[in-house]
């Protein structure tokens, strides 16, 4: 027997409503949730489901039927948040617009960005308006992320190959991501560490002396999270033959054994293509350059820094590489593989998404 669903509101637009709400999708001055209602209002109109809605706006479809049927109620005066109970507001749009005009489009005088304290002397609020203003409209002018675009001529191609790697990968077959940690130091702080107790965190010196470094190689297996690792004084094109050797010792022999890794030059020496000519059921694919992000180990090594590195201590390169040695053992005896969701296509949108957005701040200074 077929059962039929929940009904769905239909929506149909004109073009003056229609060109509305492509005004309030791209408006950059306003909250980033009204921005989403209007692509999900566009999106029913064009007649797609609340499931694809959902996914193509990356909301939950229950969302995406709310404004959908709001819409349909009340127009857009129905996307915005309805009226709660409280206190009446102190500052008008006019006000608000101002700080969020002048937080997106100045900078302070003779700073780099603006503070709560230094927008509230200049705008003449208090520095809990600004920060309610700052919350409401997502801005957080203390914050700064880092980025860098790959100038790989090959940044597709090896996208698709990396990508297509971990989301399919070929059958019987090992998928490894491959890197070399190199210089890690065995410190030791110059002063004792003064434990932690209750209500005294763990105290440290700020400096500290050397010991001596050691080179980590490692391949993460993508699909249990196991870790092969050994420690090398040099990171050499030597040194990486060895570790495919012992990558090669403990690979099952019936699976060919794929390795994700970066261009560094001691992976493309001739002395390691002839390794690779003799080991036939290897197979290197390469991220683009300036593309680390897409190797799964460089996410392992962020943990082995924070949760090892960070705030050990070591007399010696040999107690160093025996804490090394001790990590991996702990992690293969429970590993958690890190879960790939991103498809290539997707990858390349969202890098197109940010050159379009950098030529477009480019065209207006």
């Amino acid at each position: 027997m077929v059962t039929m669903g929940r009904p769905v509101v239909a929506i149909h637009l004109t073009e003056s409503e229609r060109s509305d709400l492509r005004r309030l999708h791209r408006q950059r001055k306003i909250a980033a949730d009204l921005q989403v209602r209007a692509l999900i209002v566009l999106l029913a109109a064009d007649g797609m489901s609340n499931r694809a809605i959902a996914e193509a706006a990356g909301v939950s479809a229950h969302t995406a039927g709310k404004w959908r049927k709001r819409y349909a109620q009340n127009g857009i005066a129905g996307l915005y948040d309805e009226q709660r109970l409280g206190a009446p507001r102190k500052h008008g749009d006019d006000v608000v617009e101002a700080v969020i005009a002048k937080t997106l489009q100045e900078k302070p005088r003779g700073a780099s960005h603006w503070s709560t304290r230094l927008m509230a002397e200049h705008c003449g609020l208090s520095k809990s308006s600004i920060s309610r203003i700052w919350q409401a409209f997502r801005l957080q002018p203390h914050r700064q992320e880092t980025f860098k675009l790959s100038s790989d001529p090959l940044f597709i191609e090896k996208v698709r190959d990396v990508v297509g790697v971990y989301l399919n990968p070929p059958d019987k077959a090992l998928v490894l991501c491959v890197d070399e940690k190199s210089q890690i130091q065995a410190l030791n702080r110059t002063q004792p560490i003064i434990p932690m107790t209750p209500g005294q965190v763990e105290q440290g010196t700020h400096d500290y002396e050397r010991h001596g470094t050691t080179t980590l190689f490692a391949a993460l297996d993508v699909a249990t999270g196991k870790v092969v690792g050994e420690c090398y004084q040099r990171h050499r094109a030597e040194e990486f033959r060895k570790f495919l050797n012992k990558i090669k010792r403990e690979a099952p022999d019936d699976l060919d054994v794929h390795l994700v890794m970066d261009n560094y030059a001691t992976h493309k020496t001739p002395a390691i293509q002839r390794w690779l000519e003799r080991n036939k059921r290897f197979h290197f694919h390469f991220v683009p350059t300036s593309s680390s992000w897409l190797n799964q180990v460089e996410r392992w090594f962020g943990l082995l820094t924070q949760r090892l590195l960070k705030r050990s201590v070591h007399f010696s390169v040999k107690e160093l590489e025996a804490d090394l040695h001790a990590f991996i053992n702990a992690n293969n005896e429970n590993p958690k593989p890190f879960v790939w969701t991103k498809t290539a296509s997707q990858i390349l949108e969202s890098i197109a998404r940010k050159c379009s957005h950098m030529q477009a701040e480019q065209g207006l200074m």
